[in-house]
């Protein structure tokens, strides 16, 4: 077990490969009467990642972060092998926030040979991401179920960027009755509006310029929902024109129920998310606004 020292003395951040002594660990924590708070991550961490960990700060004084990239979640033909990975950063990241435990264990510590289980969410999971990415949500459940039977009952937060990661975690954990509580932070954002992302570090400066075009067709969005627009189609066309200008490939603009995510047609009659993939070359970039949030 490595140890990093936190500015503040009397405390240190613990870098955890293995299961058994996170386990250890997160037992003296609660026979101490800490409340546990946990932060799934990949890794390559950004500020986004660490108002996570100040968020869980609010409700915990235990604070662990996971670092795993994630096989599962991956198709054949996405950026797997090329994630970044920076645990010495992430390492050094957390201390500076006080995280109690990193996380990081290995592909075989998740996934030891013969393990032939997975767990999968209809419904929440089958439109947008789940239909252009097969399998990605069932890797995500997979794991995340994995991760919450390690660290046990806690209060665990998600970043709201991956707004349909949140609501398909928030459904699973109730579906099974798991002792975790979910919260779903707003969106970090850099000064411009580009949503903070790891894989952001794969922009060209140029790219990165095109990439507003995402925050542009949003807010043209959402201005039109507050000035009273409650048409699908109007409010999905307006978030599309600068997006479809600047992108080179777009997997998705949609205008969904704010909980099912279900496509909207005609009148939005309540909450409804505004959600866009799109690529700038090989990267690809995911935002969202909520109307009427």
């Amino acid at each position: 077990m490595a140890q990093v020292t936190d500015r503040r003395a009397e405390h240190v951040t613990r870098l955890v490969h293995e299961s058994s002594e996170l386990r250890a660990l997160l037992d003296g924590a609660r026979s101490a009467g800490k409340r546990i708070g946990f932060v799934p991550t990949m890794g390559a961490l950004h500020e986004g990642h660490l108002a996570l960990v100040e968020h869980a700060l609010l409700s915990a004084d235990f604070i662990v972060v996971s670092i795993f990239v994630n096989p599962l979640q991956f198709g054949p033909s996405e950026d797997y092998s090329r994630y970044p990975r920076t645990l010495d950063a992430d390492v050094e990241a957390c201390r500076g926030r006080g995280v109690d435990i990193v996380f990081a264990p290995d592909r075989e510590t998740m996934y030891p040979d013969g393990f032939a289980t997975a767990v999968e969410v209809s419904g929440v999971s089958d439109v947008l991401e789940g239909a252009h990415r097969p399998g990605h949500f069932r890797g995500v459940t997979t794991v995340v179920a994995k991760l919450f039977a390690l660290v046990g009952p806690c209060t665990a937060v998600f970043g709201r960027k991956d707004y349909q990661q949140w609501k398909v975690i928030e459904r699973m954990t109730r579906d099974l009755g798991l002792p975790v509580g979910i919260i779903g932070m707003h969106t970090v954002r850099e000064p411009s509006g580009l949503a903070l992302s790891s894989r952001n570090r794969y922009l060209s400066e140029a790219e990165r310029g095109r990439a507003l075009a995402i925050i542009t067709g949003l807010r043209a969005a959402d201005a039109a929902f507050a000035a009273g627009e409650r048409d699908a189609q109007i409010i999905e066309s307006l978030a599309r024109g600068p997006i479809e200008k600047a992108f080179d490939r777009i997997d998705y603009v949609s205008v969904a129920d704010a909980e099912s995510l279900q496509p909207l047609v005609g009148h939005i009659a309540s909450r409804a998310v505004v959600a866009v993939a799109a690529k700038l070359g090989t990267t690809r970039l995911i935002d969202n606004f909520v109307l009427g949030d």
